[in-house]
């Protein structure tokens, strides 16, 4: 396994494990995290433990033009009962994505420094955040990075059913974007049109949108 110096550079993706781990340690600061997705790395790790950095052989993406919105969801869509806004509430997206109880059985991996380190990036217009409000209570969204035409997403939440699928659909909707990135296999994401690509390919989307 291969640790990070001050340097930011990462390994050669042929030194990615199995488990998708591309290398360990370094530090969250905006220029490494920014590097990192650049080159299609994300940190995913536990509080207490080093930093882990990940680049899965298998990348769960969503082409926006192949999103599925089912019966059920288009009225709910009609229904309005749901407020949809962008970047207005950032730091409560990631409070609520880090301390909502998860149905998966994992425990977060937002740490508190990945917390503020998202939160510094979203205040350099990286991070962005999508909020759905019902009687003007944040109920669910989701939060990532935009890394040219593609959104990086990292989380989502939700405390009222199908609120975290209407701000993914949105999103979707977003003709800004070319891909979404949704990082690994997820039930959820994959009802909504998903799917996995190898990670060549997702690489090869990654470096030429950085042209466009």
């Amino acid at each position: 396994m291969i640790w990070l110096t001050d340097k930011i550079e990462f390994p050669p993706y042929e030194f990615t494990t199995d488990d998708g781990i591309i290398a360990l340690g370094g530090d969250l600061s905006n220029e490494r995290l920014i590097y990192a997705y650049k080159n299609g790395i994300f940190p995913w790790f536990s509080e207490g433990d080093p930093i882990v950095w990940y680049c899965p052989h298998e990348r769960m993406v969503l082409f926006p033009e192949e999103i599925k919105v089912s019966k059920s969801m288009r009225k709910i869509i009609n229904k309005n009962e749901f407020t949809i806004t962008e970047n207005t509430a950032f730091k409560e997206v990631i409070y609520n994505c880090k301390n909502i109880e998860r149905k998966d059985g994992f425990e977060t991996w937002i740490t508190d420094d990945m917390e503020q380190a998202y939160i510094s990036l979203h205040k350099k217009g990286i991070a962005k955040s999508i909020e759905i409000w019902q009687n003007k209570e944040l109920v669910g969204g989701l939060y990532g990075l935009e890394i040219n035409n593609i959104f990086c997403g990292e989380s989502m939440f939700s405390n009222v059913s199908n609120s975290s699928k209407l701000a993914f659909i949105h999103l979707a909707n977003n003709k800004n974007y070319k891909l979404i990135d949704c990082q690994i296999y997820n039930e959820h994401l994959a009802s909504l049109g998903a799917k996995e690509i190898d990670r060549n390919l997702f690489l090869r989307i990654l470096q030429a949108n950085k042209y466009e």
